[in-house]
């Protein structure tokens, strides 16, 4: 068992946990032991805690003994993303500003994660403050591709979507603002769903992001992030955003049967173009969920491009939330963050309230779609994983393509507010992951949930290691 324990899942583990199969300490060091191995490779780690995990693995182990009453997630290793506080824990943001910070506090996710007995080990690779849809910074580096590691992980959650795909535990904390849970997804081969807004609540520091940013997880099994969902999901009253409680189990959704459902399927989200490589995988996992028995139909969608839109409203909420320490931020920045806070100082509020009825109108559009499909199946991102270093291929069929133009079939569901998740459905010949991408209607986190685990259960992707991984 211990040679295969950095493979089960969070429901596995914590299933033999709880029986007392398998203890606290030996995943945990088996998880340490794994970071210690492939870490140098990946840079997916950025913050150990070693001696604290393991003594949290000790205390869990005592209350097994004792027969008290453990989280359904007691003993269970995970990574935090380095956008999420961890009192006690540095927390850098991706920045030299906060290269040094310790918060007091943790932030809504990791304090319902450790309550329902997760073990953190660690904190993960990032961009500086979320801002560039890479995990690149310049105080933490490059993330590296467990597939490729000459190409990037995505981002902003790019450390935790490198982590779970190599074993480093079964489950990491992500956000996503413009597709930072489901690219990092995508380019690595797992699991990632972005909540509806607000189903996980959060209180941003810095500030920025408040309407746009969906916290959430990547795991290995639709499952696992199911289970996570239970534990994560209700209100918190200092979040205004923050959903009620759900009704039903998302673990039990995961049971449910998808023949009959009706699906969209829309390969380019408008005219969006995408690379023919990707195309073929995506067209492939449409037809499995044909022949799983859901009723597919080809949609002619106008809509528009929200990219320019999405990033007047984060760039303008970044410049305000850095105010009060621009001049230090401005000697100690990322490149590429340097420049989107030097394009904040142009806009005008004119630009941002129009980027907000952008937003509206968007969602007015697509609207009427949802009251007659299930869900809507598109890319993820129409590449896959980038080179380190760039910003992708200027060009896609021949067409040239803006600046961050592989955003463009995320972005509008953060900016709606949907829930959205990426599947893993197969490889380019180059051996790249490449994701579909499920959106749900508003608030239905289930059934994406329902399709993700069937498909999983027909078609599964576990096995699937990375080179770096095996």
């Amino acid at each position: 068992m211990p040679g295969e324990l950095c493979w089960l899942s969070a429901v596995e583990l914590a299933g033999e946990i709880r029986a007392r199969r398998v203890s606290p300490s030996e995943v945990v060091d088996d998880a340490l032991a794994r970071i210690d191995r492939l870490n140098p490779q990946l840079n997916a780690i950025v913050t150990r805690c070693d001696d604290a995990a393991r003594q949290r693995a000790r205390e869990i182990e005592s209350a097994l003994a004792r027969g008290d009453e453990v989280g359904p997630l007691a003993g269970v290793p995970i990574t935090v993303k380095d956008l999420h506080l961890t009192a006690g824990l540095r927390t850098t943001f991706g920045s030299k500003l906060y290269e040094d910070f310790v918060p007091e506090r943790d932030s809504p996710i990791v304090e319902r994660l450790r309550r329902a007995g997760a073990i953190i080990i660690g904190k993960t690779n990032t961009a500086e403050f979320g801002l560039v849809p890479l995990t690149c910074s310049a105080l933490l580096g490059d993330a590296h591709n467990p597939w490729d590691p000459a190409r990037n992980t995505g981002g902003s959650s790019g450390g935790s979507a490198a982590a779970v795909a190599c074993g480093i535990g079964p489950l990491a904390t992500g956000s996503d603002g413009g597709g930072s849970i489901r690219v990092p997804a995508a380019f690595c081969g797992v699991f990632g769903l972005k909540p509806h807004l607000g189903r996980i609540p959060h209180i941003p520091f810095p500030r920025g992001w408040e309407s746009l940013s969906h916290q959430g997880v990547l795991t290995r099994t639709v499952r696992d992030t199911a289970l996570a969902l239970d534990v994560l999901a209700g209100p918190l009253e200092a979040d205004r955003w923050s959903l009620p409680a759900p009704t039903a189990s998302y673990l039990a959704a995961c049971d449910g049967e998808i023949a009959g459902l009706r699906l969209a399927w829309s390969p380019g989200l408008g005219s969006f173009d995408v690379e023919p490589e990707v195309l073929a995988v995506l067209r492939a996992s449409v037809e499995k969920f044909a022949r799983l028995g859901c009723k597919i139909d080809e949609v002619e969608l106008d809509l528009p491009d929200l990219g320019p839109a999405q990033q007047t409203i984060v760039l303008c909420e970044a410049s305000a939330a850095l105010g009060p320490r621009r001049e230090e931020w401005e000697r100690v920045p990322f490149a590429a963050t340097r420049k989107l806070l030097t394009n904040a100082d142009r806009m005008t509020y004119q630009d941002l309230i129009q980027a907000q009825w952008a937003r509206d109108a968007y969602a007015e559009r697509i609207a009427p779609l949802f009251a007659n499909y299930d869900a809507l199946l598109t890319a993820v991102t129409p590449i896959p994983a980038t080179l380190n270093g760039t910003l992708g291929p200027k060009e896609i069929n021949g067409q040239k393509q803006r600046a961050l133009f592989w955003l463009n079939f995320c972005v509008p569901f953060n900016m709606t507010g949907q829930p959205a998740a990426s599947l893993p459905v197969g490889f380019t010949p180059q051996g790249l992951p490449v994701g579909l991408q499920l959106v749900g209607r508003r608030f239905d986190e289930a059934t994406l949930l329902r399709l993700a685990a069937a498909y999983e259960a027909a078609y599964p992707w576990v096995d699937q290691r990375p080179p770096l991984a095996r």
